[in-house]
C-alpha cells in the first residue's frame, strides 16, 4: 500500500515554503496534556466552558486563534499556563505576551473572556521566559506532524543545554497550519513561522549566528504581514542579515489586480537608530514556483498554491535621524 505524506511530495516537488504564515492578531496558549484529538478543541481534557467560548469567538469573527500547547510536565503540573499574544499596532517586531498562571485549564475560558473585554486578572504574572516556540507534533490531525514534528521536539529538547535554550520555552502545540512543511514551529513573541527545519536551521534562528542564507529553505514568513507580502520580507530580511531581526516592520498591500498575477506592496522599517525607510514592491505571480499538490496528508484532491516572486524593488521614501553634535 502506498502512503502519502504531504511533506514528503512538498519536498520532493520543490515548493517553496514563504507566503506560508498565518496573519493572526492574537494567539491565545492554553498548556492540556496529551492526547489531543483530531479537532483539538475536542480533546478530553478540554473544559465544555472552553469550547463553547472557542465557539463564539468564531461566532463573532475575531481575529483570534487558539492553540493547544503541552510540554513534557503538562501532565503532572497542578497547574495551568495560559499565554495570550497580541499584535501591536503600526511599526512592531511582533507580539507581546501576557503570561497567566491557574490552578486547572477550567479556569481558562473566565480568564480569557475578562481579557477580551479588556478587564485585567491578578493571575497574570511576569516571567523571564523571552520566546515561546511552538513545534506542532499534532499527528492525529495530519500524520506528518507525528512522523516529524515529534522527533524534532523530542531532540530539541533533548539537545536543551547545547541549544543554549536559556530563557526558551519549546512547546509542542496543536494544529497551526502547513504541515506539508513539517517539522514546522512558530516563534513567540515575534511571530515568525519556520518549517522543514533542523537542528543546524533552528540553532542559527536561536542564535541569529550563521549564513542567513539558510532562511531561504526553511523560513515559511512573518506571520504580523499578509501572506502575499512575506516573500518581500525575506528579500528585504536577506539582503539585511541578522540586523533585520531587530527592526520594526510594517506592511500592506497598494494595489492588487482583479485576477491577482499582480500586487503593489509597501513594507516600512525603522532600525533601532531611529531611521525609517519605505519600500515599495511589485509582486508578480510565479509561474516557476507556483504548483498543483495536495496540502495535507488526507487531501482528496489537489489545490493550486501561488507563490509570488518580487519583479522590482524601490526606495519610495526614507527620514534618516540625523543628530546634530
Amino acid at each position: 500500500m502506498n502512503t502519502f505524506f504531504c511533506s514528503d511530495d512538498s519536498r520532493q516537488v520543490g515548493e517553496d515554503v514563504i507566503g506560508s504564515a498565518t496573519n493572526y492578531q492574537t494567539y491565545i496558549l492554553v498548556e492540556c496534556p496529551l492526547p489531543w484529538t483530531s479537532e483539538a478543541l475536542n480533546s478530553k481534557w478540554v473544559p465544555q466552558n472552553l469550547r463553547i467560548l472557542v465557539e463564539e469567538v468564531k461566532r463573532t469573527k475575531l481575529p483570534i486563534r487558539f492553540l493547544l500547547i503541552a510540554n513534557d510536565l503538562s501532565h503532572k503540573v497542578n497547574q495551568t499556563t495560559l499565554l495570550i499574544y497580541q499584535k501591536q499596532e503600526g511599526l512592531s517586531n511582533g507580539y507581546h505576551k501576557q503570561e497567566f498562571k491557574l490552578e486547572n485549564i477550567e479556569q481558562v475560558a473566565a480568564v480569557v473572556e475578562k481579557w477580551i473585554w479588556g478587564i485585567s486578572s491578578n493571575s497574570e504574572v511576569e516571567t523571564s521566559t523571552t520566546r515561546d516556540i511552538l513545534v506542532c507534533t499534532h499527528g492525529s490531525h495530519d500524520k506528518c506532524c507525528a512522523r516529524y514534528g515529534a522527533p524534532f521536539y523530542f531532540n530539541v529538547t533533548a539537545k536543551k543545554a547545547d541549544l543554549c535554550l536559556d530563557n526558551v520555552r519549546i512547546w509542542k502545540s496543536s494544529h497551526f497550519g502547513g504541515h506539508r512543511f513539517a517539522p514546522t514551529i512558530i516563534d513567540l513573541p515575534e511571530g515568525r513561522y519556520y518549517g522543514r527545519i533542523d537542528i543546524d536551521s533552528f540553532r542559527s534562528i536561536l542564535a541569529r549566528t550563521g549564513d542567513i542564507q539558510c532562511l531561504n529553505k526553511v523560513y515559511r514568513g512573518w506571520g504580523i504581514l499578509p501572506a502575499t507580502l512575506q516573500v518581500l520580507e525575506r528579500e528585504l530580511m536577506l539582503c539585511n542579515g541578522w540586523d533585520w531581526f531587530n527592526y520594526k516592520v510594517a506592511g500592506k498591500i497598494l494595489e492588487q489586480s482583479l485576477d491577482n498575477n499582480t500586487i503593489l506592496g509597501e513594507l516600512s522599517f525603522e532600525q533601532p537608530s531611529g531611521s525609517l525607510y519605505t519600500y515599495q514592491a511589485k509582486l508578480v505571480r510565479d509561474e516557476t514556483k507556483t504548483q498543483q499538490l495536495k496540502s495535507s496528508c488526507n487531501a482528496t484532491r489537489e489545490l493550486v498554491v501561488t507563490k509570488y516572486a518580487v519583479s522590482s524593488l524601490w526606495v519610495s521614501s526614507s527620514k534618516v535621524m540625523s543628530y546634530s553634535t
